[in-house]
C-alpha cells in the first residue's frame, strides 16, 4: 500500500505539468497518453500487489520521471519547458548513476553510499525548489502571453472597427467625389456659358461700330461704281465717234483705272470689318499666330467708339491711338486678345463717360491706347481720364463676377476672363495703375 501515495502523488504532478506546459495545445497526441496515465497507475498499483510482480513498485517513480522527461524533451524549444529540464535533469542523472553503481559495482556503492545519498537528496531538493520556481515563471509567462493575447485580440478588434470605419470612410469619400466631379463638371458647363455670353455682349456692343464703319468704304465703294458708270458712258459715246479724240479716251480710261482701285481698296477694308468681326465671334482655337498688335488695337478703338455712339447719340469722347510701329507682328491668338482690348476699351469709354456726367465744364473724355516695344518685350497700355479705382477696391477687379456697374450692366466677369488670357493663355501680366478721380491705365506686357 506504500505505492498508493506515490501513484496519487505523480498524478498531481502529470496532471499539473499539462497545465502548466500546455500539452493539450502544444502536444495533442503526446497529451493522449498523459490524459491516460490515471489508467496505468491504476494497473500498475494493481500488478504491484501480486507477489510475483511486486518488483514493479520499486519502478513506478522511475517511470513518471521518464514520462515527464519525454515530455519536456519534446517541448525543448517552448522557454517553459526547458525550465523544467533545468529542474529535473540533476535528479535524473543522480538516480541513473546511482542505479547504474548499484547493479555494476555494488560492493563499491555499498562502501561510498553515504557520498551518494546525499547527493540524490540535494537533487531531490532541487528538483523540488527549481520546480518550483520553473512553475512560477511559467505561470508568470502565461499571464503575460494572456495579456498579450488580449491585446492583440483588442487590437484585432479594433483594426476591424477602423476596417470598418474606413470603408465607410471611403464610401463617403467617394460619394462626396461624385458629387464634387458632378459639381465641377456642372461649373465648367456654366462657366462655358458665361463665357459665351460674355463674348456675345462684347459682340453685340461691337455690331453697331462695325455697321459704322462698313458704312464709310460701302458708301465710297457706291460712289465711285456710280462715277465710273458715267465714265464708262462717255467712253462708249466717244469710242462711238468716227474720229474719237485719243486723249480723252486716255484721261476716261485712266480714270476709271483710278475708280477701280478705289473700289477694290474700300472693299477690302469692309471685308477685313467683317473678317474681324467673325473673328471675334468665332470660338478660339487657341493657336497663336502672328499678328499686327498695332492693326488690332486700332480696329477695336473705332469699333468700340462708334458702338458705342450708335447706342447713345449724346456720348462722344476723345480716341488718341499711340501705337509704336517697332511692335510689328506678336504670337497671340488674335480671337482672345481681340476681347481683351475690346473689353479694356470699353470700360475706359464707360470710365470717362461717368465722370463726364459729374464733372465740371471743361472736362475733356480721353481713352488712349498706346503700344511700344521695350528691351523686355512688348508693352500695351490702355489709359483714361475717368473716375478712376478706389484702392480698397483694387485687388477684387480681376476676381470672377466682381464688377462695379450697376445690375444688369456688367457680368463681372469681363476684366476676369482678360486677366486669364493674358496671364494663363499668352505668359504676359496685367496690372492696373489708377488714382481715383483722377484715371486708370491698364499695362499689358508680353514678352
Amino acid at each position: 500500500m506504500e505505492l498508493l501515495p506515490l501513484i496519487l502523488l505523480s498524478v498531481g504532478i502529470v496532471h499539473l505539468a499539462r497545465n502548466l506546459l500546455e500539452t493539450p495545445k502544444r502536444l495533442p497526441l503526446w497529451d493522449r497518453v498523459l490524459s491516460r496515465v490515471w489508467l496505468g497507475s491504476a494497473v500498475f498499483f494493481a500488478l504491484a500487489q501480486i507477489p510475483l510482480f511486486r518488483f514493479l513498485g520499486a519502478w513506478y517513480g522511475e517511470l513518471i520521471y521518464l514520462i515527464l522527461l519525454a515530455t519536456v524533451y519534446q517541448l525543448r524549444n517552448y522557454h517553459p519547458a526547458r525550465l523544467y529540464a533545468v529542474a529535473l535533469l540533476p535528479y535524473a542523472a543522480i538516480t541513473a548513476l546511482n542505479t547504474l553503481l548499484r547493479w555494476v559495482v555494488p560492493d563499491f556503492f555499498s562502501r561510498y553510499h553515504e557520498y551518494f545519498e546525499p547527493a540524490q537528496v540535494f537533487a531531490a531538493l532541487w528538483l523540488i525548489g527549481f520546480g518550483i520556481y520553473a512553475s512560477v515563471q511559467n505561470k508568470k509567462e502565461q499571464k503575460q502571453r494572456r495579456r498579450e493575447e488580449e491585446q492583440i485580440r483588442a487590437a484585432e478588434v479594433r483594426k476591424a472597427e477602423l476596417e470598418h470605419l474606413v470603408v465607410e470612410r471611403t464610401a463617403e469619400l467617394t460619394a462626396q467625389k461624385e458629387t464634387l466631379e458632378k459639381t465641377l463638371a456642372d461649373l465648367k458647363s456654366a462657366q462655358t456659358q458665361l463665357v459665351h455670353s460674355e463674348k456675345m455682349a462684347s459682340l453685340g456692343e461691337l455690331t453697331a461700330g462695325i455697321a459704322h464703319e462698313i458704312q464709310n468704304p460701302l458708301n465710297f465703294v457706291n460712289n465711285f461704281s456710280e462715277l465710273s458708270v458715267e465714265l464708262a458712258h462717255e467712253l462708249l459715246e466717244e469710242m462711238g465717234k468716227n474720229e474719237p479724240d485719243k486723249g480723252l479716251v486716255r484721261d476716261l480710261v485712266q480714270d476709271l483705272a483710278q475708280n477701280q482701285e478705289k473700289i477694290n481698296h474700300h472693299g477690302k477694308r469692309a471685308s477685313g470689318i467683317v473678317s474681324a468681326m467673325l473673328q471675334h465671334a468665332r470660338t478660339s482655337t487657341g493657336k497663336k499666330e502672328p499678328t499686327d498688335l498695332n492693326a488690332l488695337a486700332d480696329e477695336y478703338l473705332r469699333l468700340a467708339y462708334h458702338g458705342l455712339r450708335a447706342k447713345d447719340k449724346n456720348f462722344n469722347a476723345k480716341m488718341v491711338a499711340d501705337l509704336d510701329p517697332a511692335v510689328g507682328e506678336v504670337d497671340v491668338i488674335p480671337q482672345d486678345f481681340g476681347r481683351v482690348l475690346l473689353n479694356l476699351i470699353n470700360n475706359a469709354f464707360y470710365a470717362v463717360t461717368q465722370r463726364k456726367n459729374s464733372a465740371p465744364e471743361g472736362y475733356e473724355p480721353t481713352v488712349t491706347v498706346s503700344s511700344k516695344r521695350t528691351a523686355k518685350g512688348i508693352e500695351i497700355r490702355i489709359r483714361d481720364n475717368g473716375t478712376g479705382i478706389p484702392d480698397s477696391l483694387k485687388a477684387k477687379i480681376f476676381q470672377p463676377f466682381f464688377t462695379t456697374k450697376p445690375t444688369g450692366q456688367g457680368t463681372g466677369l469681363g476684366l476676369s476672363l482678360a486677366y486669364d488670357i493674358v496671364t494663363k493663355g499668352h505668359g504676359g501680366t496685367m496690372e492696373v495703375e489708377s488714382t481715383e478721380g483722377e484715371g486708370t491705365a491698364f499695362v499689358i506686357r508680353l514678352k
